[in-house]
């Protein structure tokens, strides 16, 4: 258990109960979700298609995608949970009907270096949100262990398209492939601009066996 992330989450979630806000999280922390306009659309994005449920470019998605990515905002991980099990509870019925196989929600690692800096994983903590039926076996399993970052990447938004392709090739490992050999899994980050990042992460979870569907928060 990383208890330093533990702490830093913790501290993020106190203080974004007790200190004024940046002025991004105070406007998510006044909206509910009938405010944010959520879209699925499919992508094809590098030869993979890549489902986003929200578009970057409207205001109160920057909002809350930011809160959540760089001030830890606990009301911003709540209202993402919010959108996105609107959008799971069908597409895991529909698994559930037409396959025996086990769903797993997965979200995109962050390498143990750059995790210990930030003190938690942005989606990692949207997926703890979920209501308890995607994260027990009842719709489906949260299993953030079954894919690791085994290379610290640079920071996507920094680089240009061929440079993001390129860096994130290869940083994936699936520790043990005979866990997901017959599961369907659902890759989740939180926001996709060329698809890079998904499309190489889910490169492990295929070649061990799985089925994986690639959804983000947002497309940019």
């Amino acid at each position: 258990m990383d208890v330093l992330g533990v702490v830093r989450r913790s501290f993020y979630f106190v203080v974004d109960a007790i200190l004024p806000p940046r002025e991004r999280t105070a406007r998510t922390q006044a909206r509910t979700l009938g405010d944010i306009p959520v879209t699925p659309t499919t992508h094809e994005l590098l030869g993979t298609h890549v489902t986003a449920i929200m578009d970057y470019r409207a205001s109160a998605v920057q909002d809350l995608i930011r809160a959540l990515k760089y001030d830890g905002s606990a009301a911003a991980a709540s209202l993402a949970a919010a959108a996105l099990a609107d959008y799971l509870r069908e597409e895991l019925a529909n698994a559930k009907q037409f396959s025996p196989r086990e769903l797993l929600l997965v979200p995109i690692p962050l390498h143990r270096s750059r995790k210990r800096e930030r003190g938690f994983n942005q989606i990692e903590i949207v997926l703890q949100a979920l209501p308890k039926e995607f994260r027990d076996g009842t719709l489906s399993r949260l299993a953030p262990e079954v894919l690791v970052r085994t290379r610290a990447t640079k920071q996507q938004t920094r680089l240009h398209r061929a440079e993001r392709i390129k860096n994130m090739a290869g940083a994936f490992e699936v520790p043990k492939p005979q866990r997901i050999a017959n599961a369907h899994i659902f890759l989740i980050d939180d926001v996709t601009t060329t698809g890079a990042t998904l499309k190489h992460a889910g490169l492990p979870l295929e070649r061990s066996g799985a089925h994986v569907t690639l959804l983000a928060l947002a497309r940019a």
